[in-house]
Formats: C-alpha cells, structure tokens, sequence
C-alpha cells in the first residue's frame, strides 16, 4: 500500500515537469525568435562591408522606394516564405554560415559582386517574387506585359521562363539617385 505522501506526489509530477518545460522552453524560444527577427533586416545584412554596395543598391531600388510605400526587404526575395518555417529557418542557416565564412576568410577578394549577383538570379524562384507581386495578370492598357505574364504562370513545356529573365535590373543596380516611378512623367517631359 502506497504512502499518503507517494500517493500525492504522483499526479503533481507530470505538473511539476510541465511547468518545468514551460519555464525552460518559453526563454528559449524567445530568445530564438528576437535572433531570427534582428537578423532579418536588410541594416544587418549590410554589417559586413561585402554586402553593403548590394545594400545601397536595394536602398535606391523601387524595391525599398515607391510610390505605393511598400518595401521588399533582403529576406523577402532571397530566402523562402516565413511561414514555410524549416525552408526558410534552413536556408537563412545556410545563407548566414555562407556569408560569415565569407566574411572571415576572405571578404572582398571572395565576393565578386557580379558573379554574386548572376548566382541570385540562378537560385531566386518565381514563387519569390510571387510573394508579394500576386495579381499580375490583370494590368489595365498593357496587354503586352499581360501576355508575358500569362506565358510565365502557365508556360508550355520547353517555354518556362523565370521573372529575372524580363526584370533583371530592379534591384541590385547602381544608381546615382533614387528614381520613384510617380516622377517618371515628369522627368521625360522635363529632359532630365
């Protein structure tokens, strides 16, 4: 016959343990997540001085500057969708150690911004850039660019084609200045 002090011990245990994982797991995961989110924005990326021309390039794109107010940071395009979590948790490891090693072993003399930029336009996928450009086959007095559209959601077999094969100099290009689209009339009309 077991004790009355075994015997209410017994039900408290799974309890006591329970909230012992709580106390140890919440911390933890916490402090997972505010690494995560600090180190997802473009300010970080730009810390190492390899990355920063790509930085100021993204910062004078339409990308970070639009009308709209709308900005497509360095994760949104480079690396899976968060909600997709061990993609994105695994390719932003991969992406980080890459970078870092990089970083440490050879910085500029191994990383040529050109050939860095040729092997993101091979590796971003159109799912990317769908992301956040959802409705692109209904553009109102461009028929042209609806039809270019259509053939790259629903290519025939031999015919795919990728988003970068058309818009390829969005982003990382370097400009003198930043050119927001809602001035484009008024910069050709005025000869600048």
């Amino acid at each position: 016959m077991l004790s009355s002090r075994k015997r209410l011990r017994r039900p408290l245990r799974p309890v006591f343990w329970t909230l012992f994982g709580l106390v140890i797991s919440f911390p933890i995961f916490s402090m997972t997540y505010y690494t995560m989110v600090r180190t997802s924005t473009p300010g970080f990326c730009s810390l190492c001085h390899e990355i920063q021309p790509a930085y100021d390039a993204w910062r004078s794109s339409t990308h970070a500057n639009n009308g709209q107010g709308i900005v497509a940071d360095c994760m949104d395009c480079h690396l899976p969708a968060p909600h997709d979590t061990y993609n994105f948790f695994f390719a932003k490891t991969v992406h980080g150690i890459k970078d870092v090693f990089a970083h440490f072993t050879g910085g500029d003399a191994t990383y040529d911004r050109a050939v860095m930029r040729e092997r993101a336009y091979d590796d971003l996928k159109n799912e990317q850039c769908q992301k956040c450009h959802r409705n692109i086959v209904n553009i109102p007095n461009k028929r042209g660019a609806m039809l270019a559209h259509r053939a790259v959601l629903y290519p025939r077999p031999g015919y795919e084609k990728k988003c970068t094969d058309c818009h390829r100099n969005l982003v990382h290009v370097d400009r003198p200045q930043i050119a927001y689209k809602q001035y484009a009339a008024s910069r050709r009309t005025n000869g600048l």
